[in-house]
């Protein structure tokens, strides 16, 4: 289902590791060599306790970052990511699931990037009693 990609794919980030948020200085500070606004279609943000979770959706967006860890520390940043996100590839028990999807740059253009998205039994609870963040942008809550 879920497989490694050959090459070091970018992040896309739309909650507490965007720029200003409580985990990016803790997590991203000295580990990238570039961030940039991005957004990721085909999906819908929820409110969680303290952090979003994305679900697919078709016809909605996500607002966020893309994040290109520096070489030498990607796989540090990967490793440290998924610790955050408590995602183990193939756990049932996952919050998220990581994942590999097309995002869109400011310039139109796409990338392949890894995105945690909620996993299977919480975007179904999210779909069904969750509270959307309209516009798509965790930073448009406050």
């Amino acid at each position: 289902m879920i497989t490694e990609d050959p090459e070091p794919l970018p992040f896309f980030v739309y909650g507490t590791l965007r720029p200003g948020e409580a985990n990016h200085d803790l997590f991203l500070r000295g580990r990238t060599s570039a961030e940039e606004p991005g957004r990721l279609p085909g999906a819908v943000l929820y409110d969680g306790p303290g952090y979003p979770y994305a679900v697919e959706r078709p016809g909605d967006e996500v607002r966020g970052e893309l994040v290109t860890a520096r070489p030498e520390a990607y796989a540090d940043l990967l490793a440290a990511l998924d610790r955050l996100e408590e995602y183990v590839p193939g756990d049932p028990h996952n919050l998220y699931l990581r994942v590999a999807r097309d995002v869109v740059r400011a310039d139109g253009g796409t990338v392949r990037a890894w995105v945690y998205l909620a996993a299977p039994r919480v975007a179904a609870r999210l779909r069904a009693r969750g509270t959307r963040i309209e516009g798509g942008d965790w930073l448009s809550r406050r």
